[in-house]
């Protein structure tokens, strides 16, 4: 995947909700969401206030692109935080990706979507949230409504998949109301150092948390690659 060449191509685009999102036409995406009430919100209060402090600290310290680059490695360390929580609240949590009939709902529609919405390269489905990374440059993008997110085509597609998932899962659950978390986390890959590295998190994810030895023994993980 040739990083250097496709950077020249990406088109910016930015779409706000609770917080900005860069969505630039035809990049590898690495995408988190996580189920409603996943987490405490006072950790969640305690993270972004925490990222707030470091922001103020690197707007005062740097400018330009060094300001820039500094933020963007502040973001993925938040993140990092954030699914460190999400793996130690697991149990306080609702845990329904546990249940194999609702974690197959989830995989059959990243499937679905696989050569309509994206080239879907890895995810991985934890009992209470999934990442996903997926490469846009391929796909013709149609949005599927009149709406605020149709322009975002990042943000349309997490849109149908997680509506579509929602309802499907709800039912198959019997239960109804919220299913997933409004907010998801997405991060555009720049270069093939950093592909290499979220692969490999996204497939390590069972193995950190301690529920498998090997990645390949977890039954919702999947790799483009894997033989």
């Amino acid at each position: 995947m040739d990083y250097n060449n496709r950077q020249t191509e990406l088109i910016s685009s930015y779409y706000t909700r609770k917080l900005p999102h860069w969505q630039p036409e035809g990049a590898t995406y690495f995408i988190t969401f996580r189920l409603a009430n996943s987490l405490p919100v006072h950790i969640i209060q305690a993270l972004e206030a925490e990222r707030e402090r470091e922001r103020q600290n690197i707007r005062a310290r740097y400018s330009g692109a060094q300001q820039h680059q500094e933020l963007y490695n502040l973001d993925k360390k938040y993140f990092g935080r954030f699914d460190a929580w999400l793996d130690r609240c697991v149990e306080k949590s609702p845990r329904w990706l546990a249940d194999e009939r609702i974690a197959q709902v989830v995989a059959d529609e990243i499937h679905r979507l696989d050569g309509e919405r994206y080239a879907l390269i890895a995810y991985c489905i934890m009992s209470n949230h999934v990442h996903l990374v997926t490469d846009t440059a391929e796909c013709a993008f149609q949005p599927t409504h009149a709406g605020v997110t149709a322009k975002y085509p990042l943000t349309d597609t997490l849109k149908l998949l997680k509506g579509r998932t929602a309802r499907f899962c709800n039912q198959a659950l019997g239960r109804s109301g919220s299913f997933w978390q409004a907010e998801s986390y997405d991060h555009v890959i720049r270069n093939q150092k950093e592909y290499e590295n979220i692969v490999w998190y996204t497939l390590n994810n069972p193995v950190k948390a301690g529920l498998v030895e090997k990645w390949e023994d977890w039954k919702y993980t999947y790799f483009v690659g894997r033989n």
